[in-house]
């Protein structure tokens, strides 16, 4: 697979072009950013962690029947993946009171929820991704009803995978954030990435948090959290895993 020319950066990731029109190559970096990017840092080997734990976990949810973007794990911080058009909706699931939503309605983090919520923000940098609801993004047209309805149950089916993996590794899946995208053929598939980055980790028994919160509050021990994640989800094992493929 030849690579070319770079179609895109973001805050976290490149994408660049390759010799197949339906495929891309994505490229994770060490940058960090919290707060709409109004504090910025570096957190060494970030890519490598988000890259492939990421790709372990879009591999389990494709074995449990939703369809992902992921192709190929290429190297350690690059991944071949279907060229999608990403929906313009980040999709948040809440197992447990934390972060915005606590400081948004005035609870204390940590409660837990008697089901998961679902939240839509729509994803656009300038305006800070406003909170919307379904009513919205139909009239904004970012997405039909029916597309929206499949993402949600996407979305909830992806919380009910998760929560099982990472309480098996001694880990709390608190909230996440995932966003989804359109192959040519009009598929919904899940698309990013499941990182620290992108999901609030915590200790299952001692509540210690083990993702970007960390940098977010400066907690330190940040590289310490994405490398003992890493571990847990079995990081070691990827690269023998890649191997037989």
């Amino acid at each position: 697979m030849e690579k070319r020319e770079q179609l895109y950066e973001g805050k976290a990731k490149k994408v660049f072009a390759t010799d197949d029109e339906n495929l891309v190559i994505v490229s994770y970096k060490d940058d960090a950013t919290a707060f709409d990017g109004l504090k910025k840092g570096t957190i060494v080997g970030k890519g490598v962690v988000n890259n492939r734990m990421s790709n372990l976990l879009m591999r389990l949810i494709e074995q449990k029947g939703i369809p992902t973007h992921y192709v190929k794990e290429l190297s350690e911080r690059e991944t071949l993946v279907k060229k999608v058009k990403i929906v313009p909706l980040e999709v948040i699931i809440r197992n447990v009171s934390a972060g915005s939503f606590a400081k948004r309605y005035g609870v204390e983090e940590g409660i837990p929820f008697d089901e998961p919520t679902c939240e839509f923000s729509y994803k656009n940098d300038d305006l800070h991704d406003p909170l919307l609801n379904t009513y919205h993004a139909i009239a904004l047209k970012l997405a039909t009803k029916g597309e929206i309805a499949l993402i949600e149950k996407y979305a909830f089916r992806i919380n009910e995978i998760l929560k099982e993996f990472f309480l098996s590794v001694g880990v709390k899946l608190i909230d996440f954030k995932l966003e989804f995208g359109k192959t040519k053929e009009g598929t919904i598939v899940l698309a990013d990435e499941i990182s620290p980055d992108t999901c609030r980790f915590w200790d299952a028994e001692t509540n210690e948090k083990l993702d970007k919160d960390r940098f977010r509050r400066d907690l330190g021990g940040v590289e310490d959290a994405y490398r003992e994640i890493f571990r847990r989800v079995g990081g070691s094992a990827l690269a023998s895993e890649e191997d037989e493929d």
